[in-house]
């Protein structure tokens, strides 16, 4: 959480839309992190990186794979926007966008099948 602006704004896979302020995403990661039953694997890719002044974005691709607590395996690839502003010499998360395409054959499923 320290690595987050107090009033960072967030895009998540769960709704709402939008979230805001650090209560708000540490409740949310704290319930995400409680559908897990085990280690959650992480792997990131694709990071691509701009910087200028005191602002500064990246984009990335993520896997998340495990096992929730219902037991389902899940293993999906993720897309990720971050954005960050330099604060007293440190760089903040003031803006966070995770998400998946979804089909548009008029399924609206989420392509959670996706590769990278």
């Amino acid at each position: 959480m320290p690595l987050y602006a107090p009033e960072a704004v967030t895009a998540d896979l769960a709704p709402p839309l939008w979230n805001r302020g650090g209560a708000t995403l540490r409740r949310d990661f704290e319930e995400w992190f409680r559908s897990w039953a085990g280690p959650i694997g992480i792997e990131t890719r694709d990071v691509h990186v701009t910087a200028v002044g005191d602002l500064a974005f990246a984009r990335m691709s993520n896997r998340i794979h495990g096992t929730k607590t219902d037991g389902e395996a899940s293993d999906i690839w993720v897309r990720a926007t971050v954005c960050f502003s330099k604060r007293a010499g440190e760089w903040k998360v003031t803006h966070e966008h995770v998400s998946v395409p979804f089909y548009m054959d008029g399924s609206y499923r989420a392509a959670v099948d996706l590769k990278p």
